[in-house]
This record gives structure tokens, C-alpha cells and sequence, in this order.
């Protein structure tokens, strides 16, 4: 079955309504085997392509990965990255900032990961939880940032402010050959609750569960409306946003598999061309590759 991206996607032209946007979609698998089949075809291509971009050296492409605890970002990274050229990607997964981050601006840890020419780069979470988590919390902007109180004595203005400097990066970042992806995904709250009892439950998973987890779900408004908002003041061509129902793991990887896959093909890359006297040279080259051989 043929996804169609543009379903998911939110680049300015439309308001995202989280409420009114789904969490699970009709599966475009039919079944293990059939999941896995399409998951290999689609990588296989990404693959490629990727070792293109690679050998081009003037693309690269930043992929941002915001949701709810237990929605699936570790997973998903895990299962559209498996089998392609470690060589041209790196993940990057931001936990709380630490006190020299802290001792930067907001976008700062995240800027020092950006992707070079030729990569591609998965940030698990970035600047956006200031926008999500402090916003919710504003109590941690006020006590743990050191921002100047000329800055925090309005916060809906402060706020906007983010959201600027946001969208002028991401402009420039795309202005300078960085592809801009964004997603984010929409796990229903009743699912995740299923996933965080089965954290518990499992000893494989204990690890993986945090008591905070529990506490932050009594914000699950305030958070819903803070998603909703990010969105729609960031959405834009050069750096869509793709709200990806995320209740079905492998929809989920199959989406984010397909949107990465129509972004790569579509940019104008080509493998490069050694002029004549470096085809001499190469020429020469096999001469003494096969003398060596004695």
C-alpha cells in the first residue's frame, strides 16, 4: 500500500488541531512478513541514497524526533537507521541538560550536533523541549537557566521569542543545504499508559521507566496544547513538521521510513567525476596495483 506523506505533513499552509488528529490509521502492512518486506525495500533506497549524499558532500539532513515518554523514539530510530552505511549517520538523544548546557543558550547543545555535509543526523528530542517541557514547567526556566530576569518577567513574550529564533535557524540551516525534518509522535494517552505498565511489568524494561514518567502525565493537557502549538508556529516548507500517529509501532517506521526516503530522492545529487588527468592517474594507479601483485 502507497503512504501518502502530505497526510501527515504541516508546513505552514494548514492548522494542526491535535485533537482532531489521529493516533492510529488504517495499517499499511498486512501482515509481519509484508511489514518487513516494505521496511527492507524502503531502506535499501534510503541506503543508497544516503551513500550518494555521502560522496556529493553538499546535502546533509537533520531529522527531529519530539513525543510523549513511551511513544516510540528509541525504537523507531532503531528500526529505520538497521542496515544502512553507519558511516553517513549519527544519533544524537538529548536527556536534561547538563550544568555546561546549561551555561549556554538554548539552542546550543543542539547546534554543536548539527550534521555535516554529506550526513544525516537523528536528534532524539532538541531545542523544542524548551518550548515543551519548560513551558509546562516554567518553574525550571525561572530556577535552573541563569537567564537575566529582563528576559523572564514576561513569559509569553519570552516564548515567542523561541519560536523566532526557531524558525530563523531552521531557515538558515536549510538556506546552507540541511534538509529539515521534523517529527512528531502522536501517541494516545490511553496507549501510553499501556506501554509505561509494561516498563514495569518487564525486567527487560525497568530501566527504561522513570517515576517522573508517571507524575508528568497529570500534565497531559497542558502538554497536548504545548505540542499543538509548537507545530503550528514552526511548521514551514523548509522545515515541515510530520505528526505521525504513533499507537502502531510499525505504521509508525513505515511513515517515517517513507517521508526520510521522498526527502532524499528528490535532491539533486550526483556521484563526482574525476577529470582526465585523474583518470590518468587512476589508470596508472591499476598498473601498479596489479605489479604489486607480482
Amino acid at each position: 500500500m502507497k503512504i501518502d506523506i502530505k497526510e501527515f505533513e504541516y508546513n505552514g499552509e494548514k492548522k494542526f488541531k491535535i485533537k482532531k488528529s489521529a493516533t492510529k490509521v488504517k495499517d499499511f502492512y498486512e501482515s509481519e512478513q509484508d511489514y518487513e518486506l516494505m521496511m527492507a525495500e524502503i531502506k535499501e533506497v534510503i541506503d543508497k541514497r544516503q551513500s550518494l549524499m555521502y560522496a556529493d558532500n553538499r546535502y546533509a539532513m537533520l531529522m527531529i524526533l519530539q513525543a510523549s515518554d513511551a511513544a516510540g523514539k528509541d525504537g523507531t530510530i532503531k528500526a529505520v537507521l538497521s542496515g544502512i552505511n553507519p558511516a553517513g549517520i549519527t544519533v544524537h538523544s538529548f536527556k536534561r541538560p547538563t550544568q555546561e548546557e546549561l551555561d549556554h543558550d538554548f539552542m546550543w547543545r543542539n547546534m554543536m550536533k548539527m550534521p555535516e555535509r554529506g550526513k544525516m543526523v537523528f536528534h532524539n528530542r532538541s531545542y523544542y523541549e524548551e518550548l515543551l517541557v519548560v513551558k509546562v514547567h516554567p518553574e525550571i526556566l525561572l530556577n535552573s537557566q541563569k537567564i537575566p530576569t529582563e528576559f523572564t518577567k514576561d513569559l509569553d513574550k519570552l516564548w515567542e521569542s523561541r519560536y523566532e529564533d526557531i524558525r530563523n535557524y531552521e531557515k538558515y540551516l536549510s538556506r546552507n543545504g540541511t534538509v529539515v525534518l521534523k517529527f512528531y509522535l502522536n501517541v494516545s494517552k490511553k496507549v501510553q499508559a499501556e506501554r509505561l505498565i509494561e516498563r514495569i511489568q518487564d525486567p527487560t524494561k525497568n530501566w527504561k521507566f522513570e517515576e517522573g514518567d508517571v507524575k508528568e502525565r497529570d500534565f497531559w493537557n497542558k502538554y497536548q496544547d504545548a505540542y499543538e502549538e509548537m507545530v503550528n508556529q514552526t511548521a514551514a516548507k523548509h522545515a515541515p513538521w510530520y505528526v505521525v500517529p504513533a499507537d502502531d509501532k510499525k505504521n509508525m517506521r513505515l511513515i517515517i521510513s517513507s517521508i526520510i526516503l521522498h526527502h532524499i530522492k528528490v535532491l539533486d545529487m550526483q556521484y563526482p567525476e574525476a577529470d582526465e588527468a585523474r583518470q590518468a592517474t587512476l589508470q596508472q594507479l591499476i598498473k601498479v596495483i596489479e605489479q604489486q601483485n607480482g
